[in-house]
């Protein structure tokens, strides 16, 4: 693309140096600048993407995109915000794939991924893929990568979109983070539909307040083109939204949830340990899901597949085939006389949903293990303490991921909210082992925080850690530990 199509796009305040440039490539990080790209000065919280602008010119950076004018001899377009920038510019150079590219996006705190995953498989169908971007992973063309983060920067965003498109899939449901918000990723992303799960203390480390984590989470729904919105009123924070909305939205906007007053909520509701049976908007749901939380996910689901038009078979047929979510209130059975349940609940309102879930799994005691991320809002800390002790019979408080943190100092943060009838120890592997070794025929083992993940970091170096396979290695005896 030519550099003046991408200067008609950012509209800068002034351009430095303006000579006819062809750019091949956008990129916000030095280490993936190619010969001709269009390099964005980013101001980071560790490092100033000004400051390594001459390092991008040496990598073969075309032209820069900064807040400031620097001292280089490529052209320099001058804007008041390198990182909202990028989602112009990145919409603009990938051809704005999301005019193509059919998106059905899920925010919100808890919920998220399952409810991601279940309109995938909706939108799957014979002959027609489509794509995934989400916690667990990212779906193109068919082909599956793991996710390194939920949301990632609008230029590997619009990358990912066009990609897709060239695969052959014609439509993608996409987890909508709060940091994707925040940080302009998803400005210009044009969401076909837009489910807001619900909304819980999380990240206020970024957001300060709960009211501008929601807002966060409402700018999403709003501005020159809102999209279809599906919206929980079940969640109090999800009424408020859907009410705010009521009177601004110039879009479709449709309310789901437990109440009875949601447009779209469950008739007939069969719960049992093997999933649900219910009817919603006249659409008979036979999901394998278990917990009424998933009630929820699906619901939001179905809803937001009513927005795209699908077809009634083609929604319930998508949320039969989702026979569990990788993390997400998965079983681990090896032939046990108990249960055991990882799921990613790190969040005092996602902690207390699965505890009140896991009560329905056995007539015995629940037993928990959990923690806390290090560099995290600390806030929620001694929340998740309190809610463990309230809810389940025998709490063992461990390290999550404590990254650049003491994990002995982020449990007593947990600590603070528990009181001293509890156990503790900072070694993830042997709380988990200790669960399952005290667990009784009848208790429900639940081991919550990490959920999919496959690494625990310590100290900024990430060690290989999976809640379930450690718990299967327990399960199977001390002999199996390598």
């Amino acid at each position: 693309m030519d550099l003046d199509a991408l200067i008609r796009a950012l509209a800068p305040s002034d351009v430095t140096g303006a000579r006819p440039v062809e750019i091949a490539d956008l990129a916000y990080d030095t280490r993936r600048v190619t010969a001709g790209a269009l390099y964005f000065c980013v101001p980071g919280a560790r490092v100033d993407g000004h400051d390594l602008a001459w390092e991008a010119i040496e990598r073969g950076a075309a032209a820069l995109v900064v807040e400031r004018p620097l001292e280089v001899s490529v052209p320099q377009l001058v804007v008041a915000d390198s990182r909202a920038a990028m989602a112009i510019a990145a919409d603009a150079f990938f051809e704005e794939p999301t005019k193509e590219l059919e998106i059905a996006g899920v925010t919100g705190t808890n919920g998220k991924t399952t409810t991601a995953i279940l309109l995938q498989a909706m939108l799957d169908s014979p002959g027609q893929t489509s794509g995934l971007v989400g916690t667990i992973q990212w779906i193109v063309g068919g082909e599956h990568r793991p996710a390194p983060f939920t949301t990632p920067e609008a230029i590997d965003l619009q990358r990912l979109f066009r990609e897709m498109l060239q695969q052959g899939d014609r439509s993608a449901a996409v987890e909508a983070s709060s940091h994707g918000s925040a940080f302009g990723r998803l400005d210009r992303v044009r969401f076909d539909a837009l489910v807001f799960t619900n909304l819980s203390q999380d990240h206020l480390d970024l957001h300060g307040t709960m009211d501008d984590y929601f807002q966060a989470k409402r700018r999403l729904f709003t501005g020159a083109q809102p999209p279809p919105a599906a919206v929980n009123i079940g969640d109090d924070w999800g009424r408020r939204l859907a009410s705010e909305l009521a009177d601004v939205h110039r879009a479709p906007l449709v309310t789901f949830g437990l109440d009875d007053d949601a447009e779209i909520r469950p008739e007939a509701l069969a719960l049992s340990a093997h999933g649900s049976r219910f009817r919603a908007a006249g659409i008979e749901i036979d999901t394998p899901l278990r917990g009424l939380f998933n009630v929820e996910n699906v619901l939001g689901a179905v809803a937001a597949g009513l927005l795209l038009n699908l077809a009634e078979d083609a929604i319930a047929a998508g949320i039969a085939r989702v026979a569990g979510v990788p993390g997400r209130f998965e079983a681990v059975d090896e032939g046990q006389d108990f249960s055991v349940i990882v799921d990613y609940a790190h969040t005092p309102d996602s902690l207390e949903t699965v505890l009140r879930a896991a009560r329905g799994l056995g007539d015995g005691r629940i037993i928990v293990v959990f923690g806390a991320g290090g560099d995290r809002d600390r806030g929620k800390r001694p929340l998740m303490g309190r809610v463990a002790v309230e809810l389940a019979d025998h709490v063992i408080v461990t390290s999550d991921n404590p990254r650049s943190e003491e994990p002995v100092a982020i449990i007593a943060d947990v600590l603070q909210g528990t009181g001293v009838d509890v156990e503790m120890d900072p070694d993830r592997r042997a709380a988990i082992v200790r669960a399952i070794g005290i667990a009784e025929p009848g208790d429900v083992v639940v081991i919550a925080g990490k959920g999919h993940e496959q690494g625990q970091e310590v100290a900024g170096v990430i060690h290989p850690f999976d809640d379930r396979t450690v718990a299967r290695e327990a399960l199977a005896g001390p002999g199996s530990f390598r």
